[in-house]
């Protein structure tokens, strides 16, 4: 139960932090709003540490928290830069199935195949999130560049972070999260400095949605991380994956978007697989 709750925390974080950093990344770039959230994140976590001390991680930890912090940022990056081209339908159900499935498949090499019902929940959830996450294309789109290598590209990086954050959390946790924002942090800084001459200015109006982002997106890594610490890691990675529900819930709620009846059904899946993810 404290796994399974933990999981769902982290879509709720997630969900919220990609719903304010969609918006934020439309005003400043996927690129900058990526860097600043994570710079936010960053110092919320460094304002907490002091409270909840721990001993500075083994050389192995700080390897796999450098690995999943890069990685992360490189799915971040891909998945703001699809959301750009494409629509949330084909982005957010692409890349949250291959984020999901890449732990399964290594939960199963690593731990044994889960019990009967929690396979059950995994597929259900699975099929949740595709539900979920469409939305009915505009009648008068036309034909868009190809960018399904993008989400594709976001998927299979969240799930390697998944995998990598799961490794480099075993013994520690605040160590593991500070490194790998870090890390991502100041790669997104290098590529702007060398390659956008150095150019981090914020349009005026952005700076509660970077904050959103980075709050709530740190939150979600934390939440995961100590799911996959108290329970699976591919139990933990899929529940997490259903944050595409959380954004599509405040895109309905804020935004006055409205739903679809396949996403009312991958809610009520998605309830369902809960159930059997917490049995």
């Amino acid at each position: 139960m404290p796994s399974a709750l933990f999981g769902l925390l982290s879509a709720l974080s997630w969900g919220t932090g990609d719903f304010a950093g969609g918006l934020a990344s439309r005003k400043v770039g996927p690129y900058r709003a990526v860097m600043f959230a994570e710079g936010i994140g960053l110092f919320a976590i460094i304002g907490i540490v002091p409270f909840f001390p721990e001993a500075f991680p083994d050389l192995r930890s700080v390897l796999w928290s450098i690995a999943g912090g890069m990685v992360g940022t490189i799915g971040l990056l891909a998945f703001f830069e699809a959301m750009r081209r494409g629509r949330l339908s084909v982005v957010a159900p692409l890349s949250a199935l291959l984020g999901a499935v890449v732990p399964v498949m290594m939960g199963g090499f690593m731990d044994g195949l889960p019990q009967p019902s929690v396979f059950g929940g995994v597929a259900l959830a699975l099929v949740a999130i595709v539900l979920i996450s469409r939305e009915k294309a505009p009648e008068d789109e036309k034909e868009k560049a190809p960018y399904l290598h993008i989400p594709i590209l976001a998927g299979i990086a969240f799930g390697l972070y998944f995998v990598l954050m799961h490794e480099a959390g075993r013994d520690f946790f605040w160590g593991p999260l500070i490194i790998a924002r870090t890390s991502g942090m100041l790669s997104i800084a290098a590529y702007l400095f060398m390659k956008a001459r150095g150019d981090f200015s914020i349009p005026s109006g952005s700076w509660h949605l970077l904050a959103l982002n980075g709050i709530f997106d740190v939150g979600g890594n934390a939440f995961y991380l100590l799911a996959s610490q108290a329970g699976r890691m591919d139990v933990s990675a899929v529940l997490g994956s259903l944050y595409p529900g959380m954004t599509v819930f405040l895109a309905w709620l804020i935004l006055k978007e409205k739903l679809q009846p396949p996403q009312w059904l991958g809610i009520l899946l998605a309830l369902v697989a809960i159930v059997l993810l917490t049995r």
